[in-house]
């Protein structure tokens, strides 16, 4: 079963009663059942949870230690019959007439090692040093515990041999809390789940820096991280807990319980283990960290310690949330602090570039779309920003044969309440030269005698579905980008959806001499536009954009229709641009196969509804647009990485342009889809 790198894990709250070690066997044995129901394969509970963390002085009491291995023994052979994963445990073991805090890992009636806490804290409410003895600088070693030899120590590793990339490690509570967490290591030692048992209290302002401390413990080891801590059921003589959960991956926060419940609670989540090793991989500091950190410890090499999962079944939907638009960010304070951040970038990149030039001109074609008005915006920002007046912004509206009345009084109106330099070119005159001299005839017609209005005229009257002629696009752009270079320093408008497909003309807006918005995926821009008409204008100059907003994303290159409205859809010929953005996102961030990437896009929640068999069709026309049009993106012009991803051959990717797609399109000739558009593929702007 391919469960696509994905691991179920869980952090576990039983109910508890403090020294009543058989109560609480039971608690843990009820959610480890719980836990098999979810499919969870790795589930850990918190501190001394087979005792309780509050016992004090009861821990040097025989009769408590003798009741925790009777318990630990009682979660270990009955769990085998009720949970198939992997299962941590707290509990208290003397060895060597020594008592420590440990971790006991188990799985299908085995145990397979104890791990002891590396680091106890004795200031202010702690005073573990009274009963336990620290692990940090114990060798491991094997042990007999409940009749199994097992080992004992702190630097041990639990690698799962049928499931890619699970390496479990353990560390317990102030373990996270010292400079350098044996979590740390255990990452550099290959450990891609971490867990921990935590029995952290609750005073103000500690559940954030606690969920603070998660997040970036997982970011830095580029781990998935799983916290779990004792709940409101131990003794509150002089604290109290509240049950704090949480599960990390690389940074991000995927689930946080609720604290202060009072029943026993289970947290799931999925890590993309996968994901995780693809990250690993490409951020080489991280391995560069391992033989510097890892020799100049006490902790030396990690022993690894194999177990089988076997894992059945299919699996249930997932439990994290697959974002549709991973490029717009989510909340309303997080997406103005994201729009100004972006804006920023943005106008900083260009306004750089333009303190290095000069007082040179800047031009900047203006269509009345999305793409060109972002541009604007962020030219007049700089220009704000250099203390320039906005006039030294050349703006270009050049309709063609193509431009809708509607995009063309958009682009009028922008220009005029942006208070730049505005001036309109209709470049169908010079079209019709350029096509002359090189001796294209559009759609099949003679030019030799004709004018522009009579052409304009004939081209009217072609049906929508014969509009298919290379040669009359690119002429169109290719005019546009010269007008715009010979009359200063052009600022580019192309997105970086744009160039993922190939959607644009190779020196034509392809094209340019700085492009703010290389690295601007297409939903993105889309948002951003509305965010700035929402919130840093009004009257016209709003409805303009919003208008701007709400217009049908097109080149139109292709003939106006009789109303003067545009015949191209962008969206209807290369697929919608929230699909292709979702593609590039794990395609490019995360190395994900396609076979992947399709089953994220199923559990994600699209503005628009897609069947199954409508992903699986624009999934292969993004593959073979992207490899088909990568000669574009080998000689970009400059313009700053604003997100987490850039095509730019100077920074994130590198690809050869005559690579082949062969190995990325098996799985669409496994299942036999084909592209139902194929005569959509020959208008490939070129």
């Amino acid at each position: 079963m391919d469960f696509h790198g994905f691991v179920r894990v869980a952090a576990a709250v039983p109910s508890l009663r403090v020294a009543d070690c058989s109560h609480n066997a039971d608690g843990v044995l009820r959610l480890l059942k719980r836990a098999e129901s979810e499919q969870v394969v790795v589930v850990v509970f918190p501190e001394l949870s087979l005792t309780g963390y509050t016992c004090a002085d009861l821990f040097h009491q025989t009769v408590l230690q003798r009741s925790a291995l009777n318990a630990l023994e009682k979660v270990v052979e009955e769990g085998s019959s009720v949970f198939s994963g992997l299962a941590v445990v707290g509990f208290p073991m003397a060895v060597d007439d020594r008592l420590f805090n440990c971790a006991a890992v188990f799985h299908a009636g085995r145990i397979f090692g104890i791990i002891p806490k590396s680091f106890l804290p004795n200031y202010k409410e702690f005073y573990e040093e009274r009963w336990f003895a620290p692990g940090a600088n114990l060798p491991t070693r094997p042990i007999e515990i409940l009749g199994q030899k097992v080992l004992f120590g702190p630097n041990q590793l639990f690698e799962a041999i049928d499931v890619p990339g699970l390496i479990v490690g353990v560390e317990i509570c102030e373990d996270l809390w010292v400079p350098v967490p044996p979590s740390s290591l255990q990452a550099l030692q290959g450990a891609t789940v971490l867990l921990n048992l935590s029995a952290s209290n609750e005073v103000l302002g500690k559940a954030a820096y606690r969920r603070q401390l998660v997040s970036s413990q997982s970011g830095r080891c580029l781990a998935g991280y799983v916290y779990v801590s004792c709940g409101v059921d131990e003794s509150t003589t002089d604290v109290t807990f509240g049950g704090h959960c949480l599960i990390a991956e690389n940074g991000t926060i995927l689930k946080e319980s609720e604290r202060f419940q009072r029943k026993e609670s289970l947290l799931i989540a999925d890590v993309d283990i996968e994901r995780l090793s693809i990250e690993r991989q490409r951020t080489n500091s991280f391995g560069a960290c391992r033989p510097s950190l890892v020799g100049s410890t006490n902790f030396g090499a990690f022993v690894r310690v194999p177990f089988t999962l076997d894992r059945q079944g299919s699996p249930l939907p997932l439990y994290r949330q697959v974002d549709a638009h991973p490029f717009v960010p989510r909340g309303q304070e997080q997406l103005r602090e994201r729009c100004e951040e972006i804006f920023h970038s943005q106008m900083t990149g260009l306004a750089r570039r333009l303190t290095h030039l000069g007082d040179t001109p800047v031009t900047i074609g203006i269509s009345g779309g999305l793409d060109s008005t972002l541009a604007l915006l962020v030219a007049t920002k700089a220009h704000d920003a250099l203390k320039r007046p906005r006039t030294r912004i050349h703006a270009f509206t050049m309709p063609g044969f193509g431009t809708s009345t509607r995009t063309l009084n958009n682009a009028r109106a922008l220009m005029k309440h942006l208070d730049v330099t505005a001036e309109e070119i209709d470049i169908r005159g010079l079209c019709l030269e350029e096509m002359r001299l090189v001796g294209h005839r559009p759609f099949g017609i003679d030019l030799t005698k004709l004018t522009v209005d009579e052409l304009t005229a004939r081209l009217g009257q072609i049906q929508a579905a014969q509009c298919q002629d290379l040669a009359f696009e690119n002429v169109q752009t290719r005019v546009r980008t010269n007008l715009l270079m010979n009359r200063g320093f052009m600022v580019g408008t192309g997105d970086v959806s744009e160039l993922a497909l190939g959607w644009c003309t190779y020196g034509g807006d392809h094209m340019s001499m700085y492009n703010p918005n290389v690295s601007i995926p297409k939903t993105l821009v889309k948002f951003l536009v509305r965010w700035a008409a929402e919130n840093e204008f009004e009257g016209e100059a709003r409805k303009t954009l919003l208008d701007i907003v709400a217009t049908t994303i097109s080149p139109e290159l292709l003939p106006a229709g009789v109303d003067g409205q545009t015949i191209q859809d962008t969206e209807f010929t290369i697929g919608p641009y929230e699909l292709h953005d979702f593609f590039l996102f794990h395609f490019l961030r995360y190395g994900a196969p396609p076979e992947k990437i399709l089953f994220l896009a199923e559990h994600a929640k699209f503005d628009r509804k897609y069947s199954p068999d409508d992903i699986r069709r624009w999934l292969r026309v993004f593959i073979e647009r992207f490899f088909g049009n990568q000669f574009k993106r080998s000689c970009l012009p400059d313009g700053p990485k604003v997100g987490t991803i850039s095509l730019s051959p100077r920074s994130d990717w590198r690809m050869p342009s005559d690579a082949q797609a062969t190995a990325w399109l098996e799985w669409a000739e496994k299942q036999d889809i084909s592209v139902e558009h194929e005569e959509k593929k020959k208008t490939i702007r070129i």
